[in-house]
């Protein structure tokens, strides 16, 4: 499993020196990655499906219990359905849909199969901090993708807020996971599934790991990134927004839903943003009359049903769930596709402009049909089963179950009302529009949106398939004697009778579209969150403007004091509250620490109290020398010679550096004012930074296992009977070369700066030499350049 997600990424990275030379080939080899691993993850679906999960796990530091680990179930098996099917699918159309050798399709193909391979690593990882690398790497991703070329304002605007809202969600998840890994003791994911944790940190842990998932998911009020999203080609669209990205935050609650059953802080805040979020997009949906727009607020309205389902934490709404999870995937990639060929081939996608395309387009017509009914639940389609099982998850919990199912019944009616509206909309002969002339599309656009089209058929009719995928992925939450199952027919029972009012509805709904959009733009519009997004980074940018200009005021002091005061306020106040001395400290441990420590004192006071600059910098060397000293003291040489070196190309730098400046501070009036205050901050930053150092040097009681393990190894593996040499140069020997390597490039910098200052003196010893010649020489003046001009002579 690692080899595969590494795969997608070493290509990706190949990627773009075969794109400046020919997309289309470069489109065609980015679906190879994806198309072996949905053909390795297909071999194994048979026992994948029985209960035997294949785990993979590659130690990375296992004294510190870091590790990759991969793990695929029936979970991960149905999105790798998802991500790498409809990738390669969305691959493959790319190549029919971008210009050949475009800007766009030279960016598009690498980082495609980039996120491609984020999405493959984030569905197998079976460690927090392991889907927490992928998760961002989808954001990345998606920034890139959406940008594109960063061309248009719109464009940027749009990648910058996804990244910023699915970021800061991310930042929130990535607290409840460590919250989560250390009340488990483990960041294991199935483990912590086996023996979930309890108490407050199980509540804390909820809550935060839900925020970035409703970020992720596009779940009101943070569902505004994903329209404005919309800007991105049609094939980025289908992947990120239909099939992938979006669902990310789907899953992560699909994933973790077993550790926290009845945490209300977890299938509370599911069940409430999902309804609304169902409900207030499809309503949306309705009224737009751009398709793509009126896609994505019916994704927005999906992934709010999604939640509902994936949130509960019992098996009839995980059923229902993962049924729909697929389902959707498929009929919105369809729909997405669609929706590219008819904007690629007419020029345009506004519903009001287009008109008869299902004449000239019927093969596009039919598949556009079949997803659209699959989206809005007529039988025999997958998304049939989907919602006639969501139905039914919530009888028999009482009145509040019905109450759900009511609300999920009113968001259903307006799923069909803009299935119907998306249809018309773009294929339908209307009246007044004069017929849109577009050829038919090829094969590479019509059969990528085919396929996914008729699996939701297949799916459909296959139903004892399709349940016992789903049901596999259900069986975590303990199926019970009565365990429903996915059927095309259940009898007449409230779930039937349900879907048909919903269909009834809908279509009465987009025959009275009109008015019911009359009746939207009279209504208040007491809430925007795209507006309330504006506002809250106008203020963000305003309060940064007002911290900067009053703290970067262009003086190092001030500088200076900000920092020991933030120092102060917040980890000294802390430190000064725990403060507790170790009873077995002492003044020093070897004799000489003793006129080492008093020599780097005198030198600290001297620093302060020197006139000259180049005085001030040879007494901070001394500083950084008497410190080397304290190292060799306590057994460190070598750690004493990276002091040293650095210390001296640090003096030689300032040197340099200060042959440019007046030779003697200046000091104002004003900082003889402030002489006192300074004199206390820097006492008391000294202070807290000394009581640090000593309360944390104590807190470590016995070495860890690392440092044991070290000792153990230093003899016997690297032949070294100085465990501090054993580490720098075998243990640790690559950090110990990027250290190398920064010393070089210090040296490298202050090389420069010799070479360029002895070029200065030459260039101003030659402008000398030049300017006496001139001025020797009658009749020549010399310009400001040092270019000798003769005077005209009459």
């Amino acid at each position: 499993m690692s080899a595969f997600v590494l795969v997608h990424l070493l290509v990706a990275l190949a990627l773009p020196a075969v794109a400046r030379r020919n997309t289309r080939a470069a489109f065609a080899i980015a679906a190879v990655p994806p198309a072996a691993a949905l053909t390795w993850v297909l071999a194994r679906s048979g026992s994948v499906l029985s209960g035997d999960a294949v785990v993979e796990q590659i130690p990375w530091a296992p004294l510190l219990g870091l590790e990759f680990t991969f793990r695929l179930d029936a979970l991960a098996l149905l999105m790798t359905l998802l991500v790498a099917g409809i990738g390669v699918l969305v691959l493959v159309y790319s190549i029919g849909y971008f210009q050949p050798g475009s800007g766009d399709a030279r960016r598009s193909a690498p980082l495609l199969l980039a996120f491609a391979g984020a999405m493959f690593g984030l569905v197998l990882a079976d460690d927090l901090l392991t889907v927490y690398v992928f998760w961002e790497l989808t954001t990345i991703c998606s920034f890139l993708l959406v940008g594109q070329a960063g061309i248009s304002r719109e464009s940027r605007r749009s990648a910058l807020q996804a990244l910023m809202i699915t970021t800061m969600g991310g930042l929130a998840m990535l607290l409840g996971f460590v919250v989560l890994g250390e009340a488990a003791g483990t960041y294991r994911i199935s483990e912590i599934i086996d023996e979930p944790p309890g108490g407050a940190q199980l509540a804390v842990a909820a809550t935060l790991i839900l925020v970035g998932a409703l970020t992720k998911s596009a779940q009101m009020p943070f569902h505004n990134w994903l329209p404005t999203a919309m800007v991105a080609p049609t094939p980025i669209s289908a992947y990120l927004h239909a099939a992938s990205m979006v669902k990310a935050g789907i899953f992560l609650v699909a994933r973790l839903g077993p550790v926290f059953v009845g945490v209300p802080q977890w299938w509370v805040p599911t069940l409430v943003f999902g309804l609304f979020t169902m409900v207030v997009g499809g309503w949306r949906a309705l009224h737009e009359t751009d398709l793509k727009k009126l896609l994505a607020y019916g994704t927005v309205s999906q992934l709010g049903f999604l939640m509902v389902l994936v949130g509960q934490g019992t098996y009839a709404a995980a059923l229902a769930g993962a049924a729909m999870l697929l389902a959707h995937g498929m009929f919105k990639a369809t729909l997405f596709l669609v929706v590219g060929a008819v904007d690629h081939q007419a020029g345009t996608r506004d519903v009001r402009e287009l008109s008869g395309l299902g004449r000239r387009m019927p093969a596009l017509a039919i598949i556009a049909l079949l997803a659209a009914a699959s989206m809005a639940g007529l039988p025999p389609m997958l998304g049939f089963l989907g919602k006639e099982a969501a139905f039914g998850a919530f009888l028999g919990t009482g009145g509040g179950g019905l109450l759900v199912d009511f609300v999920l019944v009113l968001g259903s009616v307006f799923t069909v009302a803009y299935s119907a509206r998306l249809l018309w909309g773009a294929f339908g002969d209307k009246p007044g529009v004069h017929p849109t002339a577009a050829k038919p599309p090829n094969a590479l656009l019509l059969v990528p949106a085919a396929v996914p089209a008729f699996a939701g058929v297949v799916l459909g009719v296959g139903y004892p398939l399709t349940d016992e995928l789903a049901g596999s992925y259900a069986a975590v939450f303990g199926a019970g004697a009565d365990a429903p199952h996915l059927e095309l027919w259940h009898g007449f029972e409230l779930p039937l009778l349900f879907s048909v009012l919903a269909v009834a509805a809908g279509l009465w709904a987009h025959a009275a579209r009109a008015r019911l959009t009359a009746v939207r733009n009279r209504l208040p519009k007491l809430l925007d969150a795209q507006r309330g997004y504006e506002r809250m980074m106008a203020l963000l940018e305003r309060t940064a403007v007002g911290v900067t200009g009053r703290t970067q005021v262009g003086s190092l002091p001030t500088y200076l004091a900000i920092i020991l005061l933030t120092v102060l306020a917040v980890p000294g106040s802390v430190l000064l509250y725990h403060a507790h001395i170790p009873d077995d400290m002492r003044l020093y441990h070897n004799l000489l620490q003793v006129p080492l420590a008093v020599l780097v004192i005198i030198a600290a006071i001297a620093a302060v109290r020197a006139k000259r600059r180049l005085t001030a910098v040879l007494v901070v060397g001394v500083i950084g020398y008497g410190i080397g000293g304290l190292f060799i003291v306590d057994g460190g040489p070598d750690v004493a010679l990276a002091q040293f070196l650095v210390e001296t190309l640090t003096m030689v730098a300032f040197v340099f550096v200060l042959r440019r400046l007046p030779t003697r501070f200046t000091k104002g009036d004003a900082a003889r004012s402030l002489r006192w205050p300074k004199l206390a901050l820097s006492v008391a930053g000294g202070v807290v930074i000394a009581l640090a150092a000593v309360l944390f040097s104590a807190a470590r009681q016995r070495p860890p296992d690392v440092s044991a393990d070290f000792i153990a190894q230093s003899e016997k593996g690297a032949g070294a009977t100085n465990v501090v040499n054993a580490i720098l140069v075998d243990f640790r020997a690559f950090d110990t070369v990027g250290e190398i390597s920064v010393l070089a490039v210090a040296a490298t910098g202050v090389a420069s700066l010799v070479l360029a200052s002895r070029f200065d003196r030459r260039r101003r010893s030659t402008r000398g030499a030049a300017a006496v010649a001139s001025a020797e020489k009658p009749g020549a003046v010399l310009s400001g350049n040092g270019h000798r001009h003769e005077e005209v002579q009459e």
